[in-house]
């Protein structure tokens, strides 16, 4: 029998958010253990330019470059089917330029997590599809 795509209760709603929450720290604190923690060994990180990091690629980019300032989260959908959670909802990044300046880049991010082993959320995928610019 097929699983059905429901939302969840109030409890998941709460894991989840709080594990996004954690995610956007760690991402701009560089805490390479949390997300080693929460990033699941098969994620795969497509940036809004494109480019796809696998988790240790994106480790690497983040203590390297350290590129995030800030991270903010409009309103989430938050879908579960089974196990596995898909969050869709807006991003906005600000952003350290190679060049030592700054840059916002904002648009729609889609992430879907799966539940360990323990009952916490690991990311297994990310993709960032920023807002087209006016012509």
């Amino acid at each position: 029998m097929p699983l059905a795509v429901r939302p969840p209760d109030q409890q998941v709603t709460t894991e989840l958010q709080a594990v996004e929450h954690r995610r956007q720290r760690a991402l701009v604190d560089a805490d390479l253990e949390a997300l080693d923690e929460i990033f699941d060994d098969s994620l795969v990180h497509t940036h809004a330019h494109g480019i796809t990091h696998t988790k240790t690629q994106l480790l690497e980019h983040t203590a390297s470059r350290r590129p995030y300032l800030g991270i903010t989260r409009g309103e989430l959908l938050i879908r579960l089917v089974g196990d596995v959670a898909v969050i869709t909802g807006p991003l906005t990044n600000l952003l350290r330029t190679p060049d030592g300046g700054e840059r916002t880049l904002a648009g729609v991010a889609t992430q879907i997590l799966r539940r360990d082993e323990r009952g916490g959320w690991r990311f297994i995928s990310f993709q960032m599809t920023p807002y087209a610019q006016p012509k």
